[in-house]
């Protein structure tokens, strides 16, 4: 009789992936991005259990949407104060703060959660080609 595996957080090797943004679409390579860090790619994927690999992403200033997203895609944040709602384009906030653009997309794409926390920290987002983190011995990966 077969039984079905469950990873442990001893058993899972960690590996560090670099993708490049130039000229990606946002949402696929945010899904993308997302099962990486999960861990879905792996064998050994337990919902329960960080089994993903981190994720280096650069160039993101360079991100392609498609339709009329740039104009009509809206970021909002609520200070919590009255007439404390900020909306910013998609536009203005890849001018402004690329990073923040694939952060938020990959952010929503984990589910909610203590371990999709741990999981967002794995991720690595640089507004050009240079990241600096050639420590961390990332190899580059094709999405």
């Amino acid at each position: 009789m077969n039984k079905t595996y469950l990873a442990k957080k001893k058993d899972v090797k960690q590996a560090w992936y670099i993708v490049d943004a130039k000229d990606k679409i946002l949402g696929r390579l945010a899904a993308r991005v997302a099962t990486i860090l999960r861990g879905k790619h792996k064998a050994i994927y337990t919902p329960y259990v960080d089994t993903g690999d981190g994720v280096i992403v650069i160039n993101a200033s360079q991100i392609r949407v498609t339709g009329r997203k740039m104009t009509q895609k809206v970021y909002k944040r609520f200070s919590g104060y009255p007439g404390g709602l900020t909306e910013v384009t998609l536009e203005k906030m890849l001018a402004r703060k690329p990073e923040t653009v694939i952060k938020l997309a990959v952010t929503r794409m984990l589910p909610s959660g203590p371990l999709a926390r741990d999981m967002i920290k794995k991720l690595r987002v640089c507004a050009d080609d240079k990241h600096g983190y050639e420590s961390l011995k990332a190899t580059v990966l094709e999405v």
